[in-house]
């Protein structure tokens, strides 16, 4: 199954190379990363399931 997500932000930056995960039933199975124009394609098995995206939260840094 392919799930396919087209991200746009309000202030018009680019969401390229912004690393999301794909989550099923709060778990995550398949990470991905936006290209250029905030397209976004996950590539996973079939299964009944809650599903949602996240930002992929490894890239924030602790200051």
């Amino acid at each position: 199954m392919t799930f396919t997500v087209k991200l746009e932000l309000a202030s018009g930056q680019s969401l390229k190379d912004m690393p999301l995960e794909l989550l099923a039933d709060g778990v995550a199975v398949a990470r991905a990363k936006a290209d250029a124009t905030g397209k976004v394609v996950f590539d996973v098995r079939a299964k009944a399931a809650k599903w949602a995206v996240r930002v992929d939260r490894t890239i924030l840094h602790k200051r």
